[in-house]
């Protein structure tokens, strides 16, 4: 069986690797592929341009960087009330950055893009980090704030407390989780974040474009190619599983998961 042609993972492609146009527009682009094709990006990109300006008109001549950071909390977090999603984390929609900007609550990743771009209206340079599980910003290598979190200032001792919520005490802090993350990396993160939700809510077609999108970008990824492989299955296209499933044993021989992909491969073939 021949896999088919998608194209709107090609359309993704061309847009991703276009440096005409910056992160957000990417993510906004991403919503529309996968989810809104009415979506008016243009619109979106105008709702940001406000919340930008009138941050800017609000401050001071002041530049000291604490204030500024001080007052974007302020108004982002406070006046406009935005929030990280506790509540319903796993929402699909929490992953698009349009209904982020519409219902004002999201995930550590699209709440971090959003702050990182209204930072720019007065003149502060955030960096996005990808630390493990939780996404967070920097300005310079001082500060490390968590937009997800009303951009509470973060020291060591909070970051392990990220780590032992997600890990279970499994993942010790080191310097390097702190690295800035490049726009395709974030977007990965991002198309990531949404096969998950789907795969979770059995919307099995819409996880496979997810998982396409990603190995467009990353084409050896070995945990995409493995989650190709399951899904693949699930949708009843055994061929192409068997063909993804023995490639990530290929590329990954001594994986943690070889015992339930071996007893993968071997019911999809009695199966059929």
């Amino acid at each position: 069986m021949e896999e088919k042609f998608d194209p709107l993972v090609a359309e993704w492609m061309s847009f991703v690797k276009n440096p005409n146009f910056n992160l957000v527009e990417k993510c906004l682009k991403f919503a529309q592929i996968i989810e809104y094709p009415d979506l008016n990006i243009d619109e979106y990109i105008e709702k940001i341009n406000r919340i930008g300006k009138s941050l800017k008109e609000s401050i001071s001549d002041v530049r000291n960087p604490t204030y500024l950071i001080s007052m974007l909390n302020e108004h982002l977090f406070e006046n406009l009330g935005f929030s990280g999603d506790d509540e319903d984390y796993y929402n699909p929609k929490n992953n698009f950055l349009n209904e982020v900007i519409d219902k004002k609550t999201g995930l550590p990743i699209t709440i971090s893009i959003l702050y990182a771009e209204i930072a720019k209206f007065i003149g502060l340079d955030l960096k996005i980090v990808g630390f493990p599980s939780h996404i967070l910003v920097k300005y310079n290598e001082e500060m490390i704030l968590d937009p997800f979190y009303d951009g509470r200032l973060l020291d060591i001792d909070d970051l392990q407390d990220i780590l032992d919520v997600n890990y279970g005490g499994q993942l010790e802090f080191q310097p390097e989780f702190l690295d800035e993350v490049k726009p395709e990396q974030i977007l990965v993160r991002l198309t990531r974040n949404l096969k998950n939700s789907y795969v979770q809510s059995f919307v099995y077609e819409k996880a496979l474009r997810c998982v396409n999108m990603v190995l467009a970008i990353e084409p050896e990824s070995a945990e995409d190619i493995r989650d190709k492989g399951i899904i693949e299955d699930r949708l009843q296209n055994p061929e192409i599983a068997l063909k993804y499933l023995n490639k990530y044993l290929e590329i990954n021989p001594n994986a943690e998961d070889v015992d339930f992909i071996l007893e993968l491969i071997r019911s999809i073939k009695t199966k059929n």
